[in-house]
């Protein structure tokens, strides 16, 4: 071969490596929920942990609100590697794999502390589905328990019939069609406008949501039911994890657990936070009334009995460890 066209293969060569090694080192990482939600604030801790644990040689820059990919497309955008880290909802992706649905399994682990030990309960078959799916689980965090949002008094699911109901996953969807309700599914970064303009009447979420989204100027009642405390995940394409060292993954997994610790805190600071932010933009927040919290409990049966049949095996070994770990 001749030197001069074999040094010009070789220059190139190492100058895609150098681009490449470039454009992973230098991670953009979505978020669906806005800017100043409290998931969104703790991925920009972790972009900085991490920044700071791997000596700058991981660089992750956040993108909340869906300004990147909207909530819908981060998971797909992590598994085929247009990004290569993000976060979404995990229960978002139930239709795809059951399993991902075990934090809302209706009035099963409704504290924090209960809720930590079913994760605990789950992480093992969690991150094997994830694994068949490319995708790695770094650090997870749950919203507040979830609680029902209307524009009027709401005694029974008699009251129910017809409202249009915002859905993020198949159990919040289950639940409305069980009241009588009409599910739409809606992105939390579209909740505004889809109360504004009446494509959504109601819907259930934590204070959280109700906070971000403003949701006085539109709806009047919030019920506290504390039917489950989904999760967020923070997830990386496996591909890239396992082209990492063995020292950046630990450096990372580092960061991950520290900043799934502060999530979980910061979130349980907030919960009755949030509620007295409704309160003072003159929502009306109270308990569900005791019909339509046992309507509620009775469709919840019914909820884990079809999780349990979609599962198999491994939902039931999940709700057995953590029943033996709270008995």
């Amino acid at each position: 071969m001749n030197t001069n066209f074999k040094n010009i293969i070789v220059a190139g060569v190492a100058g895609f490596m150098s681009t490449s090694v470039l454009m992973a080192d230098n991670w953009d990482m979505p978020m669906a929920y806005s800017a100043s939600n409290f998931h969104s604030e703790m991925g920009v801790v972790f972009a900085d942990k991490v920044r700071d644990y791997t000596a700058g040689d991981i660089n992750i820059t956040v993108h909340a609100g869906g300004s990147l990919f909207k909530g819908g497309e981060i998971k797909r955008a992590v598994q085929t590697g247009q990004a290569p880290i993000g976060e979404r909802f995990m229960s978002a992706h139930v239709n795809e794999a059951p399993l991902l649905g075990w934090d809302n399994v209706p009035f099963l682990a409704t504290t924090y502390a209960t809720n930590e030990k079913l994760w605990s309960a789950a992480k093992g078959k969690v991150n094997s589905q994830l694994a068949d799916l490319n995708l790695v689980a770094l650090y997870t965090c749950p919203w507040p328990g979830q609680g029902f949002y209307f524009n009027k008094s709401v005694n029974s699911s008699a009251d129910t019939q017809g409202i249009k109901f915002r859905s993020y996953n198949s159990a919040t969807a289950t639940f409305a069609e069980e009241l009588g309700m009409i599910p739409v599914q809606i992105e939390a970064a579209e909740l505004s406008q889809a109360l504004a303009t009446g494509v959504a009447e109601a819907f259930i979420s934590s204070g959280s949501t109700g906070y971000d989204r403003k949701v006085w100027e539109s709806l009047t009642h919030y019920y506290k039911v504390n039917a489950w405390l989904p999760r967020n995940y923070v997830i990386v394409n496996k591909g890239v994890w396992d082209g990492l060292s063995d020292s950046t993954r630990a450096n990372i997994t580092k960061a991950a657990d520290e900043t799934g610790a502060a999530c979980t805190a910061k979130s349980e600071e907030l919960a009755n936070w949030y509620f007295e932010q409704l309160t003072a933009n003159g929502m009306s927040v109270e308990d569900a009334g005791p019909e339509f919290l046992a309507e509620l409990e009775a469709i919840g049966k019914k909820m884990t009995a079809n999780w349990l049949t979609a599962t198999g095996a491994d939902g039931q070994a999940i709700l057995d460890d953590y029943k033996a770990m709270t008995n």
